[in-house]
């Protein structure tokens, strides 16, 4: 019988007596219901989960039942949380960061604290476990070989850049015509030029050069200009003559010296449509090499009637030469690249592998050309110059890189001391 109310049953209660559903979970005491009143069935299933050791099998980039294995190639580049870049310039650092490889540039932590990007003479800094002692030596830079030009050749006009540059005229078995175009790797044909000539003055960038006066059978006035397809006639120089040297750009261009049947110190200046006379060289010289801007000029080296290499180097100021300091090597027929403050030698008759790189003060000596030549196109930067062709008629292109002043001394290490 069903017990109700507060009073005790008289006989035991069997599952009969109680409605279904009418036991929950609530009604029955903690831990009052033992493993001796669960059914058998149950209890083999929680003794067999108890004491398993294996997972169901893995399969695909994850696989194993017990220990689980990452596939070989399985976690890419997608997949890290480093920070950064990832191309092909970038390599993965040790604090999970993407850096660029080979970089020159320093990121270093001073003893105060505080990054210095840029470590200038006196300065002390620390990176990757060393301590370093800013100084002023330079570190002279260094040549490789490019890409080959389709037409070698001689004493052509070489503008622009390292990795944008043009190379027009020249001479081979005769005065040429020529242009080719370097994009950094290789060169390609461009425009050819209305007139064959070479020992010109050359200036300005790939697409928007000048080439002005030299010399075919005779002596040239006429300027041509590029604008990276095709050349067009400019106005011509005062004085025809050529072994000249040129500087700037397309309209603010600059030539000085050359020879016209005897030496010649006189600096013309062009605005893009017509030459004027600037300031004369102190040296009337030929076979010299120019760089820089209409205002901001280099003339250096060069020779002289008799074959005389001369050592001198002249800085224009838009208005006037004045003295700067003497390359080391005094010699004709050389190249340069760069500007004012920053720029660089290279080459000369005989042939020669010389290079010189100027601070705007002194010249120093820098690494040598892989090939000795004389008459190359001069193109780019200290940083990145270009030296293109020469004698005897090469196809060589020659790279120029050079860190600049960035120079240091190792003072000690924290692992190695002193």
């Amino acid at each position: 019988m069903s017990y109700l109310g507060k009073v005790r049953p008289t006989v035991a209660l069997t599952s009969s007596d109680i409605e279904d559903n009418a036991v929950t979970s609530s009604k029955i005491i903690d831990d009052a219901v033992t493993a001796d009143k669960v059914a058998n069935a149950i209890n083999t299933s929680i003794a067999a989960n108890t004491a398993k050791v294996t997972n169901a099998t893995h399969t695909g980039d994850v696989t194993g039942a017990t220990a689980l294995t990452i596939a070989t190639d399985a976690v890419d580049i997608a997949m890290l949380s480093a920070t950064g870049t990832a191309d092909a310039t970038t390599f993965l650092r040790g604090d999970n960061s993407w850096q660029v490889a080979g970089s020159s540039t320093f990121e270093t932590i001073t003893l105060d604290g505080t990054v210095e990007s840029s470590p200038a003479e006196g300065d002390i800094w620390y990176a990757s476990g060393k301590f370093y002692l800013g100084t002023s030596q330079a570190v002279g830079g260094v040549w490789a070989t490019g890409g080959n030009l389709s037409t070698g050749r001689v004493m052509g006009g070489g503008f622009g850049t390292q990795n944008a540059a043009t190379y027009g005229g020249g001479y081979t078995t005769g005065y040429v015509t020529t242009t080719e175009e370097y994009d950094g790797t290789t060169w390609s044909s461009g425009g050819a030029m209305s007139t064959a000539r070479s020992l010109a003055a050359p200036g300005g960038t790939q697409v928007a050069g000048f080439i002005a006066a030299g010399r075919d059978s005779g002596y040239l006035a006429t300027t041509e200009e590029y604008n990276g397809t095709a050349w067009s006639s400019g106005g011509s120089v005062s004085t025809a003559r050529g072994y000249l040297a040129g500087a700037g750009t397309q309209t603010a261009g600059l030539c000085m010296g050359g020879w016209l049947g005897s030496d010649s110190n006189e600096t013309e200046e062009y605005d893009g449509s017509s030459w004027s006379s600037g300031g004369n060289l102190a040296t009337a010289r030929h076979g010299l090499a120019g760089c820089g801007t209409q205002t901001a000029a280099l003339s250096m080296s060069g020779n002289v009637s008799g074959d005389v290499a001369q050592n001198m180097t002249e800085e224009y100021d838009g208005t006037s030469w004045s003295a700067g300091g003497n390359v080391i090597l005094g010699r004709w027929y050389l190249s340069a690249a760069g500007t004012q403050s920053a720029a660089i030698n290279f080459g000369a008759g005989s042939p020669n592998n010389t290079t010189e790189e100027y601070d705007g003060s002194a010249w120093s000596a820098a690494g040598n050309l892989v090939t000795g030549t004389y008459g190359q196109g001069g193109a780019g930067t200290l940083a990145a110059g270009l030296g293109i062709g020469g004698a005897s008629e090469l196809v060589t292109t020659q790279e120029y890189t050079s860190p600049g002043n960035l120079s240091y001394d190792e003072l000690f290490s924290v692992s190695g001391g002193l």
